[in-house]
């Protein structure tokens, strides 16, 4: 039964509707764990780093030590530590993101609510937010659009977001050496299955429908979203899924190679098998360099053997193990077990821009052209032609150039193999193709550029989107269509043009932009032009 979170002197005057409401007994929700307090902002219940499980290095979570007085949760809870510090940004592109990038503690594993409503007697959708990064960086709290407080108010519904272990502290695969790190090689993926538990035994208490959640996440966030979907003990935590910009048509890593890493790590400590407990004491920075020469090291030897390595290296992220992740994403088993999971998936136009990375974003015409023969040769006209298929309107020179060709061919894979499944949910096809104005255009619809829209934070984060009501226009069609999807397992609103469920026969996708509409296939000539050329 909840405490009294609000005083009834409150709820009779005009305090009730200030913008922030604060106090000892305001905002006081029970969990399994002990009473939470937070504070309600613009009428919005906002909980901070709430912790959902605890664990010691490279061991399984488990639940929180339990605690008897109202615990305050008003602020963001620690970040997983990151391999290399930010010491040094670049002052522009820090300008568009705003970053903020919290406080270490190996002690991460917090969560965070926005909820419109504790006692009403409504079960409200639950959008549980899983951040990007990849496996390896990032946090709930790291970008002004990952808010939840303005989702929460335009859907009615409860948003989640997370932290959990990130990076060796994730994925070192120490299950050779004993009980205790059975699971240590997916322990991050282990972490977010943890927090789905959290929400199921606990989000009524915070008016939210344990048996309407929808796990959505943008760049990592979305490829940890696949990996949820792939785990058998995940299964049923979840009942729709969105993958922004977080498709990748590449496998992920087998226990024969991380026990590799594990053992070049274990040796670079100076450790055995008798003695590897003592690499929960190792210091943080020493533990991450070893890594880092472990990972190096074999994938050396991968090279040197002919075997597959990622397009990128090795690196931290998760694996077949044979506890936790049995399977390939893409494998027939995996796939099967959210066959029946509605899926909305799609990515940005621009994406990793090129004309930013190779300081074109003013280039020319021939600038253009040179680039392009450099990269494609004989082909460079195809692709051209390709390019111009899928965008006519595009004029800018650069606009060649900065077509996403990174994640789309994924988004698009992974959309056919799920819209072929004997028993399939829906698939739901989207390009966020909207450019933003800021400092001249030049970041167009950039790696992100989504995410303010779908949290309706267009304003919040306008050093991204530039803000004013266009934008906002967009925000309020998009918002809406994540709340649908949330709400229904359908995106469809009436401020968008009727949007088609994805099948690889029609491809049907939705162009989000100032004025959106639905295309079919509008891109095939490039995709067959990339895939023919890998």
């Amino acid at each position: 039964m909840h405490r009294i979170f609000l005083p009834l002197f409150l709820l009779m005057s005009p305090l009730a509707f200030a913008q922030l409401v604060t106090g000892m007994d305001v905002a006081v929700a029970d969990t399994e764990s002990g009473p939470v307090r937070g504070y309600i902002s613009d009428g919005i219940y906002t909980y901070k780093g709430i912790p959902y499980a605890r664990a010691d290095r490279f061991e399984s979570p488990r639940k929180p030590e339990p605690w008897t007085e109202v615990r305050s949760s008003m602020s963001w809870g620690p970040v997983a530590p990151l391999l290399t510090p930010t010491t040094a940004v670049p002052d522009e592109l820090e300008f568009v993101f705003d970053h903020d990038w919290g406080y270490p503690n190996e002690d991460c594993l917090r969560l965070n609510v926005w909820t419109p409503a504790l006692d009403d007697g409504k079960k409200r959708p639950v959008m549980f937010w899983i951040h990007g990064g990849g496996f390896t960086a990032g946090s709930s709290q790291e970008l002004p659009s990952y808010h939840g407080e303005n989702l929460a108010r335009k859907g009615d519904v409860v948003v989640v977001s997370i932290n959990h272990r990130l990076n060796i502290l994730g994925f070192l695969d120490l299950s050779a050496y004993g009980e205790k790190y059975r699971s240590s090689a997916n322990n991050s993926i282990v972490d977010m299955r943890v927090a789905l538990e959290w929400v199921r035994d606990n989000i009524e208490n915070f008016g939210g429908d344990p048996n309407n959640v929808t796990i959505f996440g943008q760049s990592g966030g979305g490829a940890k979203v696949n990996t949820l979907m792939a785990m058998p003990s995940a299964r049923g935590l979840f009942h729709r899924a969105v993958n922004q910009s977080g498709a990748f048509r590449s496998g992920i890593l087998e226990q024969s190679t991380t026990r590799a890493i594990a053992e070049a790590v274990v040796e670079d400590l100076g450790l055995t098998p008798a003695t590897i407990d003592e690499i929960q004491q190792v210091p943080f920075d020493t533990l991450a360099a070893a890594g880092r020469r472990a990972l190096a090291l074999v994938e050396e030897r991968m090279r040197a053997q002919g075997a597959p390595t990622h397009a990128f290296g090795l690196s931290w992220g998760p694996s077949v193990d044979g506890n936790v992740l049995p399977y390939q994403m893409y494998a027939p088993e995996a796939l099967a077990l959210s066959e029946k999971v509605p899926l909305l998936i799609g990515t940005a136009k621009n994406e990793f821009m090129p004309s930013i990375r190779s300081g074109l974003s003013n280039a020319s015409q021939q600038e253009i052209d040179t680039y392009l023969t450099n990269q494609y040769g004989e082909k460079a006209e195809a692709y051209r032609q390709a390019v111009r298929a899928a965008y006519p309107e595009d004029n800018r020179p650069t606009d060649l150039i900065d077509v996403d060709m990174t994640f789309r061919p994924g988004a698009v894979q992974q959309a056919n193999l799920k819209s072929a499944l004997p028993e399939a949910a829906p698939v739901y096809m989207y390009l966020f193709t909207w450019q933003s104005p800021v400092l001249d255009g030049k970041y167009k619809a950039l790696h992100c550029m989504e995410i303010p829209f779908v949290f309706d934070n267009v304003e919040r984060c306008r050093q991204m989107t530039g803000g004013g009501p266009a934008a906002q226009a967009l925000a309020d069609r998009v918002s809406s269509a994540w709340i649908n999807f949330a709400r229904t397992g359908d995106p469809n609103t009436e401020d968008l043009p009727r949007w088609e469920p994805y099948t690889e026969v029609n491809g049907a996708t939705m162009m989000l932009n100032t004025e959106s509409h639905l295309r079919y296939h509008p891109d095939r000539e490039l995709l067959e032009f990339v895939n023919a050329s890998r």
